[in-house]
């Protein structure tokens, strides 16, 4: 059964609270998502550690039908430099 994409957000919101989170389904599958969020809470932190922030809270909800969730994560500061 797929996975509905605004969960996913919900959850992800609840979790880093203040985050701007898009999730988008490119394969209009509910199973292969691909989320971006940005965060100041991911300032100064590896990607393993932003991307460890946002599996965690996802847990649950990725041992069903999410086959798979593709992050990009960004501080603030990195997704300004992004827009240049």
């Amino acid at each position: 059964m797929p996975v509905d994409p605004r969960i996913i957000k919900e959850l992800i919101e609840k979790a880093l609270p203040g985050a701007l989170v898009a999730i988008d389904d490119p394969m209009q599958d509910g199973n292969h998502l691909q989320a971006t969020v940005v965060t100041d809470l991911f300032e100064g932190k590896g990607l393993l550690a932003q991307h460890k922030m946002v599996y965690e809270p996802l847990q649950e909800a990725l041992k069903g039908d999410l086959h798979a969730l593709q992050l990009k994560t960004y501080s603030k500061s990195q997704w300004e430099q992004t827009k240049r």
